[in-house]
């Protein structure tokens, strides 16, 4: 037969094949790429945001959750009842809901959760968020009343935070390595430092989602990111760390580009107990030897907002402070004389993986020397952070982004790890937590940023982007990240 003939045969077997051949089927797996892998997975024990990137609303749910503009609707918990002074809040769980190893969830487990949480020997990273918590009180299988110690306004807020997931007993002993919650993804497997798959739970209480796998792959290296996007060996990047790659991908047709806000305030944090770091004078000079748009360009190509404070100015009750601890070299040589610290001092300056920090970390460390401060980087990796600055407070500086929701809070615990210690900034908190009425709530809110601004506790750079990059037909993929989550329940794939 000749060639000619012969390809057009085959030319028209591949139309016929291609006709009879069903539409193309939606797709039901996504593999989602992460810089940080989570040091386990028991968000009630760690202030790792990875941990909560894979499980929040995948694997675990508390009472109430987020949603992804920030606001809190019913989660575990049907619906509540309050008291008129706000101190007793009675939760109707839902009916049917089960973990994964089919037990029973339960009135019970939420008064585990809890007392849990709140307990002497509490492992909780965000302990506070239960002190007010007097009482736990099972009514019956699906009624619990929970009793505060004076009426609390963030409490349904509090509840749903990914440190108040509910957990069971019978299982909290694996829980850091085979993690069993109510959500709608379970465990499947997890490949140490390379990958964690999740897959549907079919047994789960509400709408089945429509992926059925979510990989969550692991990739420290921005560079080695933007290899792997390009090569669409991963679907998406909820927040992606090379800012600088994000033209190129707005350029490309395979992608889409989501750019929202996070409640990342990043902040150099300051060991306030050590000398010479305990003089708000050395922290006012450290604040105006840096400048913050310099860092912004330099570390994230323009991508993030400054902030003067430890607050996301998204937020209502923000207050602008940028200039109290505007870029002012001259003025931080001259507070560092006053201080008697004329000629310089030297820290230590530590930096976990994320490259707001390590970039970041070279810039600050260059512009702080400009002004006699000498900066020891010491790169370390997340888990190391966390047992040396977080937990041991042996630090002079780091950098990092504080990604919990409206946390200010954090500078009422004088154990936090940068060791502020203020009453009057713990009273303010005191009447935030007791305050309900919206007005009063918004001029104490406004009150404790200008304390910590006045304090100069830590030096506050920006307020982190949310850089998504993903392909095409992806779907529901947050582009604001009220807190660290990736829920795959609401991902899709477009037909």
């Amino acid at each position: 037969m000749p060639t000619t003939i012969t390809r057009m045969v085959a030319a028209a077997f591949i139309a016929t094949t291609t006709v009879l051949t069903p539409a193309h089927a939606q797709r039901t797996d996504i593999t989602i790429g992460m810089q940080l892998e989570p040091p386990h997975l028991d968000p009630t024990s760690a202030a790792a945001q990875a941990i909560d990137s894979v499980v929040y609303s995948n694997i675990f749910e508390g009472l109430t959750k987020f949603q992804r503009d920030g606001s809190i609707v019913a989660g575990l918990a049907e619906s509540w009842e309050i008291t008129d002074d706000g101190t007793e809040y009675t939760f109707t769980l839902r009916d049917g809901v089960q973990f994964h190893d089919e037990t029973t969830m339960d009135a019970e487990d939420v008064k585990f959760s809890l007392d849990r949480a709140r307990a002497d020997d509490s492992q909780n990273a965000q302990k506070a968020l239960f002190t007010g918590i007097q009482n736990v009180r099972v009514v019956d299988p699906l009624t619990v009343k929970i009793t505060l110690d004076g009426p609390n306004g963030n409490f349904l807020f509090n509840l749903a935070w990914g440190d108040a997931v509910i957990v069971a007993p019978e299982s909290i002993g694996n829980i850091k390595q085979s993690p069993i919650g109510t959500g709608p993804y379970v465990l499947s497997d997890w490949v140490q430092g390379d990958q964690i798959v999740l897959s549907r739970n079919p047994g789960y209480w509400g709408e089945q989602p429509s992926l059925d796998k979510g990989t969550f792959k692991f990739i420290s290296d921005p560079t080695a990111a933007f290899a792997a996007m390009m090569a669409e060996d991963i679907d998406a990047f909820s927040v992606f760390p090379a800012p600088e790659n994000l033209p190129q991908f707005e350029a490309d047709p395979r992608f889409q580009v989501l750019i929202g806000s996070t409640e990342g305030e990043t902040i150099l944090s300051i060991n306030n107990k050590k000398p010479p770091l305990d003089n708000v004078k050395v922290r006012q000079a450290i604040a105006h030897a840096i400048d913050r748009n310099a860092l912004i360009d330099g570390a994230m190509f323009g991508y993030g907002t400054p902030i003067g404070t430890h607050f996301a100015p998204h937020h209502p009750a923000y207050v602008e402070l940028t200039q109290q601890s505007a870029y002012d070299p001259e003025k931080a040589r001259t507070l560092l004389a006053e201080a008697n610290l004329a000629d310089g001092f030297n820290v230590t300056l530590h930096l976990p993986p994320p490259s707001y920090a390590r970039r970041g970390g070279e810039i600050i460390a260059a512009q702080l020397a400009n002004v006699g401060i000498e900066a020891q980087i010491i790169n370390v990796e997340w888990a190391q952070w966390l047992e040396t600055v977080f937990r041991g407070k042996n630090f002079d500086l780091t950098i990092v982004s504080h990604t919990e929701p409206m946390d200010i809070g954090i500078y009422a615990r004088p154990d936090y790890y940068f060791q502020y210690d203020s009453s009057e900034f713990q009273d303010v908190i005191a009447a935030l937590n007791t305050t309900t009425d919206p007005d009063s709530r918004v001029s104490l809110l406004q009150t404790a940023q200008k304390l910590i601004a006045d304090d100069y506790v830590n030096s506050y750079l920006f307020q982190l982007a949310a850089l998504g990059v993903a392909k095409v037909g992806i779907q529901g993929l947050w582009e604001d990240l009220p807190t660290a989550a990736i829920p795959l329940a609401e991902i899709s794939w477009k037909n």
